[in-house]
């Protein structure tokens, strides 16, 4: 265990400079939408938080770096419940911000940071069973959602070597296919702008020939899903 968990306990959750005046800088906007979307006063946990704070990282370059540690922090809280609730804003970033997040929490230097909460050498002896048990279910999913990933089914395998995993977790139903893509488009033409301005157009117009074009228009995109 000690050789894999070498890096230092994550980089902390600093947001950089912040003006006195005007919108937060990118990374204390981060910290501020992760700070709601984790909040452990709350009774339920705030879904449209989660949503922007994805959408912020994938706005900001640095995004898919700082985030990783942001929630490692949070991951490894003394409160359950904050833990949980960044346990599943981890998985949505997962599912939702691209590949560069997702080479980032497949790093061994951010694998370790999940390690530590299960390791007794480490938080282990004082994290709660519950969420010690998100973590193992979101490493095992990993493990069945992306095999290609090496670093993650090895950091797996030697929790189970070391007795830490005594066996697999049984996924719920929702976790056993691959992550959703992201966002979903509230309609098929919003994938095609341009093909989207024509069949508009082409609808509120009176003429009966171009009635016909939108309906040709209709049938390339639907076609085309």
């Amino acid at each position: 265990m000690a050789a894999t968990a070498t890096v230092p306990a994550g980089a902390e959750a600093a947001a950089g400079a912040e003006s006195a005046e005007g919108p937060p800088v990118p990374a204390a906007a981060l910290e501020l939408w992760l700070n709601k979307a984790t909040d452990p006063s709350m009774s339920e946990q705030d879904w449209s938080a989660i949503q922007n704070f994805c959408d912020q990282v994938n706005t900001d370059p640095n995004g898919p770096t700082h985030a990783p540690w942001l929630l490692a922090h949070k991951i490894q809280s003394p409160q359950e419940k904050e833990a949980l609730y960044a346990l599943t804003v981890l998985e949505m970033c997962v599912n939702h911000c691209g590949e560069k997040f997702h080479n980032e929490v497949a790093k061994f230097r951010f694998l370790n940071e999940l390690i530590k909460v299960l390791s007794p050498k480490y938080l282990g002896s004082w994290t709660t069973e519950k969420v010690k048990g998100r973590v193992i279910e979101i490493l095992f999913s990993w493990t069945v959602w992306f095999p290609e990933d090496v670093k993650i089914r090895d950091a797996y395998q030697m929790l189970k070597k070391q007795g830490i995993v005594k066996q697999d977790p049984k996924l719920p139903v929702d976790k056993i296919l691959p992550p959703p893509s992201p966002w979903p488009k509230s309609s098929i033409f919003d994938a095609d702008e341009e093909k989207s301005k024509l069949l508009t157009r082409l609808l509120k117009s009176n003429h009966p020939e171009d009635l016909q074009g939108a309906l040709k228009v209709a049938l390339v995109v639907i076609s085309a899903f």
